[in-house]
Parts: C-alpha cells; sequence; structure tokens
C-alpha cells in the first residue's frame, strides 16, 4: 500500500507516518520545509516539498498512492486569523480530495476532531450526537467534513471521516501544560472537576486510522476514536499524580472570575497577537464534558483501543522527563 500523509511534521501525522512504515507501507510526507523533517526522512519517509495552499503540490503529490490520510490541520493559538483556519480546515480539504480524485486515489482519511459536537450534554456522545462546534477551530473543522462528504461525493470516491478524542502519548504538546502543572504541584482546578474528559493514546489513534484507511466498511463513514476509559477530570488528575509520585490538587477555585479573566486577557492581547496568559476556551477546559461512545468503530472496523489510561500516562510522564519537557 502507498500512502500520502499531511501533518507528518506533526504530532499525530508524524507517528502515522512512521508506524505505516514499519508496517510495510510506502509513504509520502507533504511538508514545507524537508530540512525541518530529517526525522522522518530517516525513518523511511519520502519528503515532497509543498504546501496545502497549493494546488499544483497537491496534485504533484496524491499521484501514484492508493489512500491519503488529511491531519494537517490549523489548531487553536492567538493571532490566527478566521481566513486562515478556513483555508487550512476548509479549502485544502477541497483541494487535496480534488488533486486525489484526479489521480484515481481510492480513498481519502480526513481527521476532524470530536469538538465539532461541543460540550456533551447527554454523554456519551455517538456519531450522530447534536453537532454545535464552540468556535473558529470546531466550526472549521465542522466546515471541512461537510466539503470532505461534499467533494468526494462529485468524484464517486471513498472518504472517511474520523473524530479523535483529545490525544496523548510522547512528544504531545497539546497537553503538555496538564501533566507538567500536574507533576510540578502547579496545576489550578477550577470547578468541581466531575465533568467527563476521554483522551486516545497515540499509539491506539494510529490503529485507527490505518483501520479507516484499509476496512472496506470504512467507506463514506464517520468514526469517533477514542481510549478505552473514559474518567471525570478529577480522576485523571488523580492519576496523573499518581505516576508523578505527588499529591493531587486539593485546592478548588470558582470558574467565572476565570472565565471573565479570560475574556478580558483576550480582548487585550488580540490585536498586538500575543498569547494571552488565560483565556475563555482554557477555563472550558474544567466545564465542558467530553465523554464518547466508540461502539460504531469497535462493531463495524474492529477498532479496539489496547493502552489503559494508567499505562498510557506513564509512559508520556516518562517520554516527557526523558527529553526535560517536566
Amino acid at each position: 500500500m502507498r500512502a500520502l500523509v499531511t501533518g507528518a511534521t506533526g504530532f499525530t501525522g508524524g507517528h502515522l507516518a512512521r508506524a505505516l512504515v514499519t508496517r510495510g507501507w510506502t509513504v509520502r510526507a507533504l511538508v514545507r520545509n524537508p530540512a525541518q523533517a530529517a526525522d522522518l526522512q530517516q525513518a523511511g519517509v519520502e519528503l515532497v516539498r509543498g504546501d496545502l495552499a497549493a494546488r499544483a503540490d497537491l496534485v504533484g503529490a496524491t499521484g501514484g498512492v492508493d489512500v491519503v490520510f488529511h491531519i494537517a490541520a490549523v489548531y487553536r493559538q492567538a493571532g490566527v486569523a478566521e481566513d486562515v483556519y478556513r483555508a487550512v480546515n476548509v479549502t485544502a480539504v477541497e483541494q487535496i480530495i480534488e488533486a486525489a480524485a484526479a489521480h484515481g486515489v481510492r480513498r481519502v482519511v480526513h481527521c476532524s476532531t470530536v469538538g465539532v459536537h461541543g460540550d456533551v450534554e447527554h454523554p456519551p456522545a455517538d456519531e450522530d450526537a447534536p453537532l454545535r462546534p464552540g468556535d473558529r477551530y470546531q466550526e472549521t473543522k465542522l466546515r471541512g467534513e461537510e466539503v470532505a462528504r461534499e467533494t468526494a461525493a462529485r468524484h464517486d470516491m471513498d472518504v472517511v471521516i474520523v473524530r479523535p478524542t483529545g490525544i496523548y502519548g510522547p512528544g504531545d504538546r497539546r497537553l503538555l501544560k496538564l501533566f507538567r502543572g500536574v507533576a510540578r504541584q502547579r496545576f489550578p482546578m477550577l470547578g468541581n472537576g466531575r465533568i467527563y474528559y476521554h483522551l486516545t493514546y497515540i499509539d491506539d489513534l494510529v490503529d485507527g486510522l490505518i483501520l479507516c484507511g484499509t476496512h472496506p466498511r470504512a467507506a463514506n463513514r464517520t468514526y469517533i476514536l477514542a481510549g478505552p476509559e473514559v474518567t471525570t477530570l478529577n480522576e485523571l488528575v488523580a492519576r496523573i499524580a499518581d505516576a508523578a509520585n505527588v499529591r493531587p490538587p486539593w485546592l478548588y477555585l470558582p470558574v467565572f472570575p476565570f472565565w471573565l479573566a479570560g475574556g478580558i486577557c483576550e480582548a487585550i492581547c488580540a490585536p498586538f497577537d500575543i498569547e494571552p496568559p488565560i483565556y475563555r476556551r482554557r477555563v472550558d477546559f474544567y466545564t465542558k464534558s467530553r465523554a464518547f461512545d466508540i461502539t460504531r468503530a469497535r462493531t463495524e472496523l474492529g477498532y479496539a483501543p489496547s493502552v489503559p489510561l494508567r499505562d498510557g500516562i506513564t509512559r508520556t510522564l516518562k517520554w516527557y522527563r526523558t527529553h526535560g519537557w517536566l
């Protein structure tokens, strides 16, 4: 099998590209700067210079592959204009599927997010739960899903939509603040900590992505991929503290003052493209439940996440310590 992976210089895309190589795939990665992807090349990944915004680059990159794994996206960060989110999370989705169709690629696996469901009012949520994106990132990811289906249908090709839950593991930076804060006993707890939080270890996610790229039943379906365990935020933080051999947080602070302060910081920092020290999205981490049902992926694809949460936390903490991130 031959695959193109976008976003291979990122956390998820990099793990996926390397895993495909170890399983005998011929793997190509679209990268803007090959000099910054030498580790991928050393792992056996073919590097193709290109940009998601350049249609000609996408046409060149998709030639001769069987499956495209479209992982690249613009995530939340300060100073990113709405048109940038749309260019990468929406327009580029259409362009890469158009390019793949021109070469007869049989399937595109498009990585979205469970964030399109917003706050889960009645957990656990499955793929048919209400769609309620809460910010520009989630809104554009949802629109990217719609564009992926529409474009694939025009060309009579398979597209698979993947919605991962919070991804963690060695090399991850998004949840580094959580792990580091708990390990250093500097993690603030806002609210009561009783909301649900559902993580996915990177190896389990990679297995699921490959199933979505190869399993016949995955064609034109949408799948939530998540880990085998759902915990409350309190339970998650306690497990991280236990693995780090520290006392879990004991001080709980009210949410609203921090949410208000986040709005003020965003208003002050945004005109200067400065990352605010606190913002409302970070406060939402403590208040919005994220618990999901993976029955569809289990029954249709045989998806079987196998890394227990405790093991995943231990491996992640060990990697952070080894690389001086804690």
